[in-house]
């Protein structure tokens, strides 16, 4: 008689073994020169200044639109940033 734990972990076993390629292939969102390596330490650098300039700018245009992030348990919390984000979006949003 088998374990009724051993059927489980034949499950996880086989469907981890099925998403390991796709899980390893997620991680691999950075540009191509940086995942083969050849990217300088400034190159890295300017790269991440860039990335944080840019989420800098959309946050600033998000609380333009009235999103307030410092809002704790916010109970209106996806709609309010959803809401920004269309304001944001539309023609006429405030500028930056």
């Amino acid at each position: 008689m088998a374990k009724p734990h051993s059927s489980i972990v034949a499950a996880v076993t086989a469907l981890s073994i099925a998403l390991a390629p796709g899980i390893a292939g997620a991680q691999t969102s950075a540009p191509d020169a940086a995942s083969n390596g050849t990217m300088s330490k400034a190159q890295r650098k300017e790269a991440r200044k860039e990335a944080r300039a840019r989420k800098n700018a959309e946050l600033k245009k998000l609380e333009q639109n009235g999103y307030n992030p410092a809002t704790a348990n916010d109970a209106n919390y996806p709609n309010d940033i959803q809401n920004a984000e269309r304001k944001a979006a539309s023609p006429g949003a405030a500028s930056q």
